[in-house]
């Protein structure tokens, strides 16, 4: 599948926001925002007012990239979403922080997305006991999501996770660091996604 391999900071630069691709730097004095603040390329000092179509469009292409989907990855979330009860957009978030990946980064087993997309991949968790190596699958309520026992012992990324306290998660998650171990307690609510996202504007954007 094809994936995004140039330098991720870019990808901020473009967006003019911090998008969190790189852990620790991204709250560093090394992260690529603060030091450049423009947008990248020859002309990039040289920011034009959008039309309303741009706005829409980089409103998508944010969100797209804080949470590492492809282009028709993230229309069939859109269409899934407005078939679903409720708003849409909010609809269209609980999707995305429903994926595997995010909710490795969020219960704190990753300090980047692009990282807990890494670790799925290469088969470190399981869902309900059960090895998943999906970044896309979505969890549900209930689900218990690990650290595989193997990979806690002998990789010292999760060993350091389990002598450390980790990082505050949502609430609609629960973690054990002890464990390696996470639940899904609720499905995410707007007020629990903490991103800079209008997703309203992606909701128009997609109406046209």
């Amino acid at each position: 599948m094809a994936r995004y391999t140039e330098a991720v900071c870019r990808l901020c630069r473009r967006e003019g926001v911090k998008l969190y691709l790189k852990g620790d730097r991204c709250y560093s004095d090394k992260c690529a925002v603060s030091r450049r603040p423009q947008a990248p390329g020859q002309h990039g000092g040289n920011r034009r007012k959008q039309s309303e179509y741009g706005i829409q469009l980089r409103e998508k292409q944010k969100a797209r990239r804080i949470y590492g989907v492809l282009e028709n990855q993230f229309e069939n979330y859109f269409r899934k979403a407005e078939n679903m009860k409720g708003i849409t957009g909010e609809n269209l978030l609980q999707l995305l922080e429903r994926r595997l990946d995010n909710v490795v980064y969020r219960l704190g087993f990753a300090s980047s997305r692009p990282q807990a997309r890494q670790i799925v991949r290469h088969g470190h968790i399981t869902v309900n006991g059960k090895k998943v190596n999906i970044p896309s699958y979505l969890v549900e309520v209930g689900d218990v999501i690990a650290v595989k026992e193997r990979s806690a012992s002998e990789i010292e990324h999760f060993k350091a996770l389990r002598e450390g306290t980790g990082k505050s998660v949502a609430q609609w998650l629960s973690v054990d660091y002890e464990k390696l171990e996470g639940k899904v307690e609720a499905l995410p609510a707007r007020s629990d996604i903490d991103i800079e996202i209008q997703e309203h504007l992606i909701v128009e954007l997609y109406s046209k």
